[in-house]
């Protein structure tokens, strides 16, 4: 998977064959924030003008611009997957929300790169 960030924001890269163009799409918002290009530097260049874009129009509006998550969020998992996580953590020594942030945080790094 191909992404590219600024300002805090992570969005997906794609290529469109067809129209032989880049295009990209602002991740972890419920808002829409779309970009392409032509090029890598066009596409990065979009994607700036994208999000300062988003940033501006929430600002005219009143609304707060999303970015930041709460650090909560419920998963529901297989109860064989929920004890073998539990036993897991409790070897290792930790709460299952500790060794659960440090697998999740681990995978984000290794698809995302390091924060």
């Amino acid at each position: 998977m191909n992404t590219m960030t600024y300002k805090g924001y992570a969005a997906r890269i794609e290529y469109g064959d067809e129209d032989e163009i880049f295009f990209g799409r602002v991740a972890g918002i419920n808002d829409i924030v779309g970009f392409h290009g032509e090029t890598v530097a066009e596409l990065r260049a979009a994607l700036h003008n994208a999000v300062d874009g988003y940033i501006d129009a929430c600002s005219k509006i009143g609304k707060p611009a999303e970015k930041s998550y709460s650090g909560q969020f419920v998963v529901r998992v297989d109860p064989v997957v929920h004890g073998r996580a539990a036993l897991a953590a409790q070897l290792a020594g930790k709460s299952l929300a500790k060794w659960a942030e440090e697998r999740l945080r681990e995978d984000a790094d290794r698809v995302l790169g390091a924060a």
